[in-house]
C-alpha cells in the first residue's frame, strides 16, 4: 500500500494526464490564481494593500488641510502639528556636555578647516568638521550640512563642492557625519575601516529595526545629533545664534527637514532631492529606510508638507529636480501647499522651489539658487555664482586616528543606547503588570492597538475554485475574502472519513505547496482531519517578487515593514485578518465545533499565529515549529537575522513578549518544536532560559504541566512529535 503522499501525488499525477488528453478537466495542481484574471497583481497584494490603508489616512489628512481658509486655522494646524510630532518622536535624550574636542586643522583657499569631535549623548561621539572663513565679521552666519548616503559623508566630491563653496561666500558651515556614515558606522567588516554592508541605509535599518521594536526610532537619534551640532555650532564665539541655516541632499534633505521641524533656531532651511509627497512616494519607491520614517506619522494624518507648515513663516527653499526618484508631483504639490500656509501669515516670499532636469543629482543652477537664498535669508549678501574649487583627500578629513569611532574610542552606539532603553522598558512592563502574565483582555486590546488589525467580527466571503480527488480525501480550493482587496488562496484536505469535524490550520512562510513537501498534511488528513493551508498575504502564492528598496537585507524587505510603522497597521495585522478569516470560513462551511479547530504555524508565522489566537480565540490546540523565544531578543542581541522584522511589532515589548503569549494559553495543549534565538539557532537548554521558564513557571502555576511540550527535533518524521499533541 502507497504512503498516503504518495497517494496523492500518484492521484495528482492522473489528473495531468487526463487534462492533457481531454482539456475539459481541471488542471491539477494547488495554483489559485491562474484563472482569475482580475486577481492576477496577487503577488504584490501585501505592499498594495499597506499602501491602500496609508492612501486613506493621506484622503483624510486632505479634507482637514482643503478646511484651512485663515491665518487662524493655519496657527491651529500648525500648533496641532507641532504637539503630534512630539508626541511621534517622543522626549530626546538628556543635554550632557558636548566635550569638544579639535583633533586636527587643514589649511584651504581663504579659510580654514577644524576636525572636530563631540558628544551628542554621553560617550556617543560624533565627528565634524567646522569650516571657517578666514576674513570674518563679527558675529557669522552659519549653516549646518547634512549628508546623503554616502559612505563618505560629507567628504565625498559633491557635498565637499557645496560646502566649500558656502564657506568662500563667507558662511561658517558644521559638516558632521551622521549615524552608520563617514567615521560612524556601526557594523565593521574584519579590517576594522569599513561597513559589512553595501550601503549606508543598510547600516540605518539594521539598527534601525531595534529601534522601532524598541518603541523608539533611528530618526529620533539623527535629529537629536543635529540638534547638538547646532548647540555645538552656537557655542562657537564666531557664529552668530540668530542666523543659523541648515540644509542637506538626499538623506540629508531628510536630515534637514527633521532637524529644522524640530529646532526652532533654524532660521532658514534648504532640503535638497527629498520633499515629495507620501502619496507619490508610497505609490513610486516606497518607505525608504529607517531614519527616514516616523512612527505613526501617516496615521496622524500627516505629510511632508507638514515638516515644512511647522516653520511658518521662516525662510525655506525646496531643492529638486524633475527626473528624481524622489518624485517631482510630489514636491510641486507639497510647495502649492505649503505657500497657501505662508500665504495666510503674509509671508508668500519666504518660500522658494526651484527645480532644474537631472536625476537624483546636485545641479549648477540648484546650488546658486541655494547659495542666493542663504546669502539673503541669513542676511550675508554676495555674488552666489558658483566657483570651482580646490577638494581635500578624504583621509585629510578624518577626525580619529583610526579612521573609525568604534576602534578609536569605544564609546556608546545607537545599539548599546537602544539596548539601554530597551532594558529599562522591560523592567517597566514587569513593575506595571505586577504579575508574570498579563491577562487576555488587556492582551487583547494591546493587540489590536500595536497591530492595527480591523474587527474579526465580520464574516468572510469566499469563492469555491475546484476539487483533486486523492485516493482517502478531496483537495478543495478556495479564495477567502480577507479585508478589502485580498483573497486568500486556500486549500482543504477534507478526509473521506473525517473525525468529529476537527480541522487543522498549517501556516508555512513559503507558502501551502512548499507545505505539501512535508509529510505532515497527509498524515494529519490521514488520521481524519481537516488541513487548511493557507497562503497569507506575502507568502507562498501571494509572495512579494520584489528584491527592491533600500532596505532589502538578507532577502528581508524591511521597506514594507515601514509601511506599517507609518500607518499602524502592520503586516502581524494583515496576517491576524488573514488567518481570522480563513477560521471564520472553515468554522462555518466544515461545520467545526467549537474545541475542534487547530492551528499548527511554522518560523515567523509562528508570532503571528500566537497573536491571531489571542485576539480571535479560534484555537483550542497550537503546535510552533521552530519559534523564535522572543522580541526582546532581538533587541538585546546586537546580532539578529532580519527574517524575523516582517513579523515584529514596533513597541511591543513594553506591554508583553512572545513567552507571555504562549504562556496565556495555558492550559491549553501547546507544542514546541525547537525554539530559535533570534539568530534562527535552535536553543538546545531549554530548561535554562529565562524566556522558556516564563511558560513553564505558568503552566505549573495552573496544574497543567504535560500540556506544554518544548522538543528538539532533528531527523525524524514530524509525525512522531505530533503524535501526543493529537491525543
Amino acid at each position: 500500500m502507497l504512503y498516503p503522499k504518495l497517494k496523492i501525488l500518484s492521484g495528482l499525477v492522473i489528473y495531468l494526464f487526463l487534462y492533457v488528453n481531454n482539456p475539459v478537466y481541471p488542471q491539477p495542481d494547488i495554483s489559485l490564481f491562474d484563472y482569475w484574471e482580475y486577481y492576477s497583481d496577487h503577488q504584490n497584494i501585501l505592499y498594495k494593500s499597506l499602501t491602500d490603508i496609508a492612501l486613506g489616512q493621506l484622503k483624510e489628512r486632505e479634507k482637514v488641510i482643503n478646511s484651512l481658509n485663515s491665518q487662524s486655522d493655519w496657527e491651529t494646524r500648525r500648533e496641532t502639528v507641532r504637539e503630534k510630532l512630539k508626541t511621534i518622536i517622543g522626549d530626546f535624550p538628556e543635554r550632557t556636555p558636548l566635550h569638544p574636542k579639535i583633533t586636527g586643522t587643514l589649511k584651504g583657499d581663504g579659510f580654514r578647516v577644524e576636525k572636530v569631535i563631540y558628544e551628542s549623548q554621553s560617550g556617543l561621539y560624533v565627528t565634524a568638521a567646522l569650516f571657517i572663513p578666514d576674513r570674518l565679521k563679527g558675529k557669522t552666519p552659519a549653516i549646518l550640512y547634512c549628508s546623503g548616503h554616502t559612505f563618505e559623508a560629507f567628504r565625498s566630491e559633491t557635498y565637499q563642492h557645496a560646502i566649500i563653496n558656502l564657506t568662500k561666500k563667507g558662511f561658517i558651515v558644521l559638516a558632521f557625519d551622521p549615524i552608520g556614515q563617514g567615521e560612524r558606522l556601526l557594523y565593521l567588516d574584519q579590517g576594522g575601516t569599513r561597513s559589512r554592508y553595501n550601503t549606508p541605509t543598510h547600516e540605518h535599518s539594521y539598527v534601525g529595526g531595534q529601534c522601532f521594536i524598541s518603541g523608539q526610532s533611528l530618526a529620533k537619534y539623527m535629529i537629536w545629533d543635529g540638534i547638538r551640532s547646532i548647540d555645538y555650532l552656537i557655542s562657537r564665539d564666531e557664529v552668530d545664534p540668530e542666523r543659523i541655516g541648515i540644509t542637506g541632499r538626499s538623506g540629508g534633505g531628510t536630515q534637514t527637514v527633521y532637524i529644522s521641524a524640530y529646532d526652532d533656531r533654524i532660521a532658514a532651511a534648504a532640503p535638497e532631492n527629498y520633499v515629495t509627497s507620501f502619496k507619490y512616494l508610497l505609490t513610486s519607491i516606497g518607505p525608504q529606510d529607517a531614519e527616514q520614517n516616523l512612527p505613526y506619522f501617516l496615521k496622524n494624518n500627516l505629510d511632508f508638507a507638514d515638516l515644512l507648515e511647522v516653520r511658518v513663516p521662516k525662510p525655506t527653499l525646496i531643492i529638486s529636480t524633475l527626473n528624481d526618484f524622489f518624485s517631482i508631483q510630489g514636491a510641486r504639490e507639497t510647495f502649492e501647499e505649503v505657500q497657501k500656509a505662508y500665504d495666510a501669515f503674509d509671508a508668500k516670499d519666504k518660500i522658494l522651489m526651484t527645480e532644474d532636469i537631472a536625476g537624483h543629482a546636485s545641479t549648477l543652477k540648484n546650488r546658486e539658487v541655494t547659495y542666493a537664498f542663504f546669502q539673503k535669508h541669513l542676511d550675508n549678501p554676495g555674488d552666489p555664482g558658483d566657483e570651482e574649487v580646490t577638494l581635500f583627500d578624504k583621509e585629510d578629513l578624518m577626525v580619529t586616528p583610526t579612521g573609525q569611532v568604534l576602534t578609536a574610542y569605544q564609546g556608546e552606539t545607537i545599539f548599546s543606547l537602544n539596548k539601554k532603553v530597551s532594558e529599562q522598558t522591560i523592567e517597566n512592563k514587569s513593575k506595571l503588570k505586577g504579575a508574570l502574565i498579563p491577562d487576555r483582555d488587556y492582551l487583547r486590546k494591546r493587540i489590536q492597538i500595536l497591530t492595527g488589525h480591523a474587527d474579526l467580527t465580520t464574516e468572510s466571503e469566499y469563492i469555491y475554485s475546484g476539487t483533486v480527488r486523492s485516493d482517502e480525501f478531496d483537495v478543495h480550493k478556495y479564495l477567502v475574502d480577507a479585508g478589502k482587496s485580498r483573497k486568500i488562496p486556500v486549500i482543504v484536505m477534507a478526509p473521506d472519513a473525517p473525525v468529529n469535524n476537527k480541522a487543522i490550520i498549517i501556516l508555512n512562510p513559503k507558502g501551502k505547496a512548499k507545505e505539501l513537501d512535508s509529510t505532515l498534511p497527509v498524515f494529519l488528513a490521514s488520521r481524519g482531519f481537516h488541513v487548511v493551508l493557507p497562503d497569507v498575504t506575502g507568502c507562498g502564492e501571494l509572495a512579494d517578487q520584489s528584491e527592491g528598496g533600500d532596505s532589502y537585507i538578507s532577502h528581508s524587505s524591511y521597506n514594507k515593514w515601514y509601511a506599517g510603522i507609518l500607518t499602524g497597521k502592520n503586516i502581524t495585522g494583515l496576517h491576524i485578518e488573514d488567518i481570522s478569516s480563513v477560521c471564520d470560513f472553515i468554522i462555518r462551511e466544515f461545520k467545526v465545533k467549537d474545541d475542534g479547530l487547530y492551528g499548527i504555524a511554522r518560523g515567523v508565522l509562528t508570532s503571528d499565529l500566537l497573536h491571531t489566537g489571542i485576539a480571535g480565540g479560534y484555537f483550542s490546540r497550537l503546535a510552533l515549529i521552530e519559534p523564535l523565544i522572543s522580541q526582546k531578543s532581538l533587541v538585546l542581541n546586537m546580532e539578529y537575522d532580519p527574517i524575523y522584522i516582517q513579523s515584529s511589532i514596533a513597541g511591543s515589548i513594553a506591554y508583553y513578549d512572545l513567552p507571555d503569549l504562549i504562556a496565556e494559553f495555558c492550559p491549553m495543549k501547546m507544542l514546541l518544536v525547537n525554539i530559535t534565538d533570534q539568530s534562527g539557532e535552535h536553543i538546545r537548554d531549554t530548561t535554562g532560559h529565562s524566556d522558556i521558564r516564563t511558560m513553564i513557571e505558568e503552566y505549573k502555576r495552573q496544574d497543567a504541566e504535560k500540556a506544554l511540550r518544548i522538543r528538539s527535533w532533528n531527523n525524524e518524521p514530524l509525525e512522531v512529535i505530533f503524535k501526543d499533541w493529537l491525543e
